[in-house]
């Protein structure tokens, strides 16, 4: 009988890691998962009807002792680095534990990876938001070739950790990739990030509770797909033959203020009576479009996202209502 394929996921309490760990139990994976210690029960409810099939661990990207003993146990054939300080407005309030979370974090992972010597494929979750605001008239789609222009510390610190790998990949030779992910959602979205803090808002105003959503900046255009559907690709990324960089994206894009719409409509609220403009959610420095060009991962990987902003609010939108 073949061994099983043994995974490492971190952040596998986060949406994409919940997400992906299911993804890689239905393979056959054996899955293994980080935890930091300070984490309350509470944070695994994403996981917690796979508990029983999972082996989590306790460890810190901002602690290289911890990810060194992790992976010397666990020795992982497969290393998925979803775990950061992921929330940009956040990072502002905290710009250096993100730093240290989300960039330096992944330096202590690769250095682990070739002290400890594993032959490990890594797929490593970067950001769409580090294209900063370097889309245009002339390049209305952002790819793999893109400048790379971060407006925000969370945007910086995964410049510094896509770099690193970069570098790692090069200097020993590690079959380690890049997941350029524009925004991804789903029902297990956190409830601070814009998509979910307005599915929750807007169902409580159907069922004639709360009051409207505090929102900053409605005209933000980000590219929003469906979150299982770009675990699926990082997992096809891990399956290659040579390590590469790939955007997932859907190609599409919408505002802030059209999706709370598409969301108003879907619950029968009027889009008038479900917001007021906050000025604690405006942010220092904006991002004002994303959107992005997954050709490469289309060609190479044989994915493209399927579910859109519509289909994606009415998703998110049954669940918040269900």
């Amino acid at each position: 009988m073949a061994l099983k394929v043994c995974a490492l996921i971190t952040g596998i309490t986060g949406q994409d890691g919940s997400y992906l760990a299911e993804l890689l139990l239905d393979k056959g994976y054996e899955v293994h998962g980080l935890r930091r210690r300070s984490s309350t029960f509470r944070t695994t409810e994403r996981i917690d009807h796979i508990l029983d099939r999972l082996t989590l661990h306790y460890g810190d990207m901002t602690d290289a002792g911890s990810l060194y003993r992790v992976l010397a146990e666990v020795r992982p054939d497969e290393i998925y680095n979803l775990a950061a300080q992921s929330h940009v407005g956040v990072s502002f309030q905290a710009p250096s534990y993100t730093a240290q979370a989300t960039g330096v974090g992944t330096l202590h992972l690769l250095d682990a990876i070739v002290a400890l010597r594993l032959d490990a494929r890594l797929v490593h979750a970067s950001s769409s938001e580090m294209f900063g605001n370097g889309i245009s008239t002339t390049r209305p789609l952002l790819n793999e070739d893109s400048p790379l222009a971060p407006v925000s510390p969370y945007a910086s610190a995964k410049v510094f950790a896509h770099h690193t790998v970069d570098n790692y990949r090069r200097a020993y030779g590690l079959h380690a990739s890049c997941a350029i992910g524009f925004n991804h959602e789903s029902p297990r979205r956190g409830a601070n990030f814009v998509t979910q803090k307005i599915a929750r808002a807007v169902a409580a105003l159907a069922r004639g509770e709360g009051g409207p959503v505090h929102l900053g900046n409605t005209d933000a255009v980000r590219d929003w797909g469906y979150a299982p559907e770009y675990v699926e690709a990082m997992w096809r990324m891990a399956q290659q033959p040579k390590p590469g960089d790939f955007v997932l994206a859907t190609g599409t894009a919408c505002s802030v203020m059209q999706w709370l719409g598409c969301c108003c409509e879907i619950a029968g609220v009027d889009v008038n009576e479900s917001y007021v403009i906050d000025q604690d959610f405006v942010r220092p420095s904006e991002l004002w479009m994303l959107r992005g060009d997954a050709a490469k991962a289309k060609s190479v990987l044989g994915w493209r996202a399927e579910t859109l902003n519509v289909d994606l609010a009415k998703i998110m939108m049954e669940a918040e209502l269900e």
